[in-house]
């Protein structure tokens, strides 16, 4: 899922949700902005660096800690994949390096019984 919009540090690369799956299983999620992160905010439960950021999914807004993975993507959780990929609006704020920047999709064109049928997910609302 590709944003509608571009950071500053690479206006040639749009940030994107990328989802990979198995065996018609899901198996995880990356958040890739496009743009080097800032650091990580804590450590998780198993000493993972994790960054807290703030989503969007139409009208509800959530902050989540996402496990930051080598300064270049983080880590989503389940729930905000269903979430987001039911959703007319979604959005994610994260720290780069150059301060806080909102990535915005707009997921309401995607094939949810594709997504279904390739992960076995299907939407949730917040």
């Amino acid at each position: 899922m590709l944003a509608n919009n571009y950071f500053k540090e690479d206006p040639d690369y749009k940030p994107r949700v990328e989802l990979f799956c198995s065996n018609g299983k899901y198996e995880r999620a990356n958040f890739d902005p496009g743009a080097r992160l800032g650091r990580p905010d804590y450590p998780g439960f198993w000493g993972q660096p994790k960054m807290e950021v703030m989503v969007r999914i139409d009208g509800s807004h959530d902050h989540k800690g996402w496990n930051w993975e080598a300064g270049r993507f983080l880590s989503m959780d389940k729930g905000t994949i269903r979430g987001a990929i039911g959703a007319q609006v979604f959005n994610a704020e994260v720290r780069t390096r150059t301060g806080y920047k909102i990535a915005e999709f707009s997921p309401a064109g995607l094939n949810l019984d594709e997504v279904r049928h390739a992960c076995d997910l299907t939407p949730h609302k917040p």
